[in-house]
């Protein structure tokens, strides 16, 4: 599994590259949220467009990752989830958990819309 994690305005964006599984995925995935929750990122795109596969542990990472970040008073967010790994997901019934984007641009506008709605108290 490889991670790049990039900043888009006010958003962070982690790419996920590989296979979001037991002892290879999940641990890096749950360092990583950790890492951005200490920083205080508030909302958190996860890209799992070259996600390969998910197993239970990957799908557990994902849960317990954005359980977490609500305490937090962070979103997160999943974008691209194709194939198997949405099957995968859909068949575990966590997709319902998330809000889900098939692009970036429409998942920084979503974000950003929430921002403003927040912002004038609606």
């Amino acid at each position: 599994m490889h991670v790049d994690v990039r900043k888009a305005d006010d958003v962070i964006i982690v790419d996920l590259d590989g296979q979001l599984v037991s002892g290879i995925g999940d641990e890096l995935l749950r360092d990583v949220m950790n890492e951005l929750l200490a920083e205080g990122w508030s909302k958190i795109l996860i890209n799992l467009s070259q996600v390969e596969r998910i197993d239970s542990a990957g799908i557990g990472e994902l849960v317990a990752g954005s359980r977490l970040a609500t305490r937090f008073g962070t979103s997160v967010r999943l974008l691209q989830v194709t194939g198997r790994v949405r099957q995968v997901l859909e068949l575990g019934q966590v997709l319902p958990l998330f809000h889900v984007y098939d692009n970036e641009e429409e998942a920084l506008a979503a974000f950003a819309d929430d921002a403003a709605a927040a912002a004038s108290g609606e």
